[in-house]
């Protein structure tokens, strides 16, 4: 009995340590499924006001699109770096900034290497490497005030956001749907945490950070928990926290509602001016 029981104690470890390094080979296609999104040669549709940057790093070329914002004077304007989640490419995303435009912010469209026409692999060091550049590339601009500079992350692209925080000054980070960091999806595969190679501690970036932060949040999420959500807004030194009545794919559940949580955010924080109620598409 003692011979058996050891062999079927082998067969269980030997069964776990290769499902552990199919795991370990799979992390790619697991953390980032959005390389494998065809992309067209280059902005289509409605491209106009699109400005195509392409961004040198030490895994090559990066891809960026700026978009100006509207209205206002001419001069330096508040800018927001825009990190999408992985399942997306910035072709999907010139609509959805269209109220951070009607705010008068710049738009910087930041892809991640390996996604879309950008060359290299994601990783966390290699999007963090795209993200320094994207910054520092919007600082040159002479229509840009690197004093008004906001990151805003959705999903994996609060990593990008907050991976950001730690090396360059922000005015302000806008997370949607954020996670703590990815040791605790680690567990959902039966899998260490520390066996990962990309960890995204955003905990330790929000308690560092000394700037403002909004948090927004589905109470649904069914993908990353909602109690992360709340766990990173108190870690953060000053975070506003928004509870969403969605999950993780349908967020925001009313974009008007989500565009006012965010003005009112910039205009307390001194990022963007005070808006007339009832002027512009997304604020009426």
């Amino acid at each position: 009995m003692g011979t058996h029981l050891l062999r079927v104690v082998v067969a269980i470890l030997l069964g776990y340590g290769c499902y552990v390094a199919l795991c370990l080979l799979a992390q790619g296609l697991i953390i980032y499924p959005g390389r494998g999104l065809r992309a067209p040669a280059g902005p289509s549709g409605p491209a106009a006001g699109i400005s195509q940057i392409w961004l040198e790093t030490r895994v090559g070329r990066v891809e960026a699109w700026f978009l100006a914002g509207e209205g206002g004077a001419a001069g330096r304007r508040p800018a927001l770096l825009f990190f999408h989640g992985n399942g997306e490419i910035i072709d999907f995303l010139p609509a959805e900034v269209a109220g951070y435009r009607e705010l008068g912010l710049g738009v910087m469209l930041v892809e991640y290497p390996g996604y879309g026409r950008s060359a290299g692999k994601p990783s966390e060091a290699s999007i963090t490497a795209a993200a320094l550049a994207a910054y520092d590339a919007l600082v040159r601009r002479d229509d840009v005030d690197p004093a008004r500079l906001v990151a805003f992350g959705r999903s994996l692209g609060c990593g990008a956001a907050c991976a950001l925080s730690r090396q360059r000054p922000l005015a302000a980070l806008i997370l949607q749907s954020p996670f703590t960091s990815t040791r605790p999806f680690a567990w959902r595969f039966l899998l260490p945490g520390f066996l990962l190679r990309d960890l995204y501690d955003n905990r330790q970036a929000l308690a560092a950070f000394p700037g403002p932060v909004l948090i927004m949040h589905g109470r649904y999420d069914d993908i990353v928990p909602f109690s992360q959500g709340e766990e990173l807004a108190r870690l953060a030194r000053n975070a506003s926290f928004a509870p969403l009545a969605c999950a993780h794919n349908d967020c925001p559940p009313d974009w008007r509602e989500f565009w006012r949580t965010v003005a009112g955010f910039l205009r307390r924080h001194g990022v963007v001016a005070l808006l007339v109620p009832g002027q512009g598409r997304f604020f009426a």
